[in-house]
């Protein structure tokens, strides 16, 4: 989900990035499409955030009229029911047209042909360690050693099993998404409640996002995780009890101790750049993520983000 006003009302240097990030996506689409040959499905449906009582209706008409270079549009109750009729009783919604969504295992397989396309060699093995010698990076896999100009480190919630170099202190968030199949009247946009997010895709099924779980890399479905997403799900779209249910998956979450990520080269190791702690917006930041690493390596420009985001904010 590509949806960075719903996600902060308010401006911040990370609430900044992910527009950065989302303002990049459709030339970044296109590209991926052309290079891979692969279809994408990507697509701005806008999302709609939900209120459920009259004080929450508050907060959001307040944050509507909040950020002028931002278009939403508040919707009473009665104009969520005539405009989205599948969404449950509601007592207003806020509905952002910029955002959207991507298929985030079609964008990763894209990417991957893209690369190899420009001669990228893939090699799937266990990173143990980095070290620096005087004329490159060691990088030592399960697979052997492989030697280096920069490695950029984006290891995601795995980051802190590579030794040799010093790493952010992150910690995996577990979270679990379902996957319903045709659930009766479509909807036309994202809905973005307070215990669960609705994805509709193309095909007609549904997603249904997602739990937050400090549990450590414990990457199994919980039988609490899908009734909690079921009955959120449901009190949204009254029509998803009628849902078949296709799949219930889990990703781990990289998450430093503030929430935000981590980018930029590392103060100590010449060689190595970090790209990691993306936490819930790791598909939302990856362009302006690969942006700036690629500045960096190539031109040696150093973005003004680097400095909020540096990898050494939490040393003592």
């Amino acid at each position: 989900m590509l949806a960075p006003h719903v996600e902060a009302h308010e401006r911040t240097p990370m609430h900044d990035l992910c527009v950065r990030s989302l303002d990049l996506y459709d030339r970044w689409i296109d590209d991926v499409r052309a290079e891979s040959e692969i279809d994408v499905e990507y697509r701005h449906v806008g999302t709609l955030e939900v209120a459920l009582d009259s004080t929450a209706a508050g907060r959001l008409r307040a944050a509507a009229g909040r950020r002028a270079d931002v278009s939403r549009l508040w919707l009473d109750s009665e104009a969520v029911k005539r405009e989205h009729p599948a969404v449950g009783d509601v007592a207003g919604g806020l509905f952002t047209a910029v955002h959207g969504y991507v298929a985030a295992g079609q964008l990763a397989a894209a990417l991957a042909a893209s690369a190899q396309r420009h001669g990228a060699a893939l090699h799937r093995a266990p990173v143990r360690r980095i070290d620096r010698d005087r004329s490159s990076l060691r990088v030592t896999t399960a697979a052997g050693l492989v030697h280096a100009d920069t490695v950029v480190l984006a290891a995601g919630a795995w980051t802190n099993a590579i030794a040799g170099v010093r790493t952010p202190p992150l910690r995996p968030i577990r979270g679990q998404l379902l996957h319903l199949g045709p659930y009766g009247h479509p909807l036309a946009t994202i809905v973005w409640g307070p215990e669960c997010y609705l994805v509709p895709r193309t095909d007609g099924t549904l997603l249904v996002g997602a739990t937050v779980e400090d549990v450590g890399f414990d990457e199994h479905t919980t039988a609490a995780g899908v009734r909690d997403l079921l009955d959120a799900a449901c009190d949204l779209l009254p029509g998803a009890w009628g849902a078949s249910f296709l799949d219930a998956r889990v990703g781990m979450r990289p998450a430093t101790p503030d929430e935000l990520p981590v980018i930029g080269p590392d103060p100590l190791v010449d060689g190595v750049v970090h790209a990691s702690g993306h936490y819930r917006n790791g598909v939302l930041l990856a362009p302006i993520t690969a942006r700036l690493v690629a500045d960096w390596i190539v031109d040696g420009r150093r973005d003004p983000a680097f400095e909020t985001f540096r990898c050494d904010r939490f040393a003592v």
